[in-house]
């Protein structure tokens, strides 16, 4: 066994009321988008990226500022963005994944 490299609470309302302290705003939008996608795609962590979805997308989850030198070279790579309104380029609204539920 070894230690794992992140691990995600169950949905955001509980990193709120289990937290002592405020909650980190990466922390809160990576549980989001994992909360709203794992109940049907394989969610793996990527060596480049926060996350691989069923083996064939990158996602890098950011904030509006988030750019896309991480994933700049990586085929089938999008940026899922908070705080912003739509889609351009590769970049997706966060907000847009929880119609994925």
């Amino acid at each position: 066994m070894q230690k794992p490299d992140k691990i995600y609470m169950e949905n955001c309302n509980l990193l709120h009321a289990l937290s002592l302290t405020q909650v980190e705003t990466g922390t809160e939008r990576e549980t989001f988008f994992v909360n709203q996608l794992a109940y049907h795609h394989q969610i793996e962590y990527a060596k480049q990226g926060d996350f691989m979805i069923d083996r064939t997308f990158t996602i890098e989850v950011g904030g509006q500022s988030k750019d896309g030198k991480q994933i700049a070279d990586i085929p089938n790579a999008y940026i899922a963005a908070d705080g912003i309104e739509y889609a351009l380029g590769n970049k997706i609204p966060l907000w847009l994944f929880g119609f994925l539920y």
